[in-house]
């Protein structure tokens, strides 16, 4: 069986800082954008996801 978890990467809109993670693609299916801390910026700031 086919896992329902992908590995992602969350990119500031800021900077070049990204985050991994994972999400779940049948509760999530389209792009995930949250709100993190971007220490290169020390600020909080958009977080997008990427492939």
């Amino acid at each position: 069986m086919a896992s329902k978890r992908e590995k992602i990467k969350l990119k500031s809109s800021k900077s070049h800082f990204h985050y991994h993670t994972n999400k779940n693609k049948t509760s999530t299916p389209g792009r995930l954008t949250l709100m993190k801390y971007d220490p290169t910026i020390q600020e909080r700031v958009e977080f997008k996801e990427t492939k």
